[in-house]
């Protein structure tokens, strides 16, 4: 088994905590990992993406020109990226802020109203979590007790009170993610 996944945004989404949690997760699993983190200076409101690699066997290189899942979290990520998911491949995004969803129709696309789903759960700082679940029920690669175990590792530990609000927004991505459309 083997997942090459970018992870793209505006920076402030949460694209690289995702990325890292992600690795985390693999590596408390004894899989194979790479996390290869992209930003602007600006970090927050610039773009940010991230490519993570979960894989059974030795990874060659953290560099990838296709993906196996994209998630995609603004308009222009979704125009740099949407070309590069594998035939058969995978396109998550979050419909807020885009003017025109993906267009191609040799992939599964989902769609998770994580900007949304956050602000009703009060907390707009759990979108990535939310993100992460519904990532997660499409293609279930790790374990949610991993996750658990690499959120814990990638916060600071005066955060970990934050734990339970974290799992209860993975699990309720889960929920809400839909697919709109599989491949013709």
């Amino acid at each position: 088994m083997t997942q090459e996944i970018i992870i793209a945004g505006f920076g402030g989404q949460g694209i690289l905590s995702m990325g890292k949690i992600l690795a985390y997760s693999g590596l408390m699993e004894n899989k194979e990992v790479s996390w290869f983190p992209s930003y602007g200076p600006e970090q927050r409101g610039g773009t940010a993406n991230v490519t993570v690699i979960l894989s059974d066997d030795a990874i060659s290189s953290p560099i990838v020109n296709e993906y196996d899942i994209a998630i995609i979290l603004n308009q222009p990520s979704l125009e740099k990226f949407e070309p590069f998911v594998k035939p058969g491949g995978i396109l998550i995004y979050d419909p807020n802020g885009f003017q025109n969803p993906p267009k191609r129709k040799d992939i599964y696309v989902y769609k998770i109203e994580a900007h949304d789903t956050a602000a009703l759960m009060q907390n707009t700082k759990a979108f990535n979590m939310i993100v992460l679940g519904g990532l997660l029920k499409v293609s279930p690669m790790v374990k949610l007790d991993n996750v658990m175990l690499g959120l814990k590792k990638s916060l600071p530990e005066r955060h970990h009170k934050l734990l339970p609000m974290n799992e209860q927004a993975i699990l309720k991505g889960m929920e809400v993610i839909q697919e709109m459309q599989i491949p013709s």
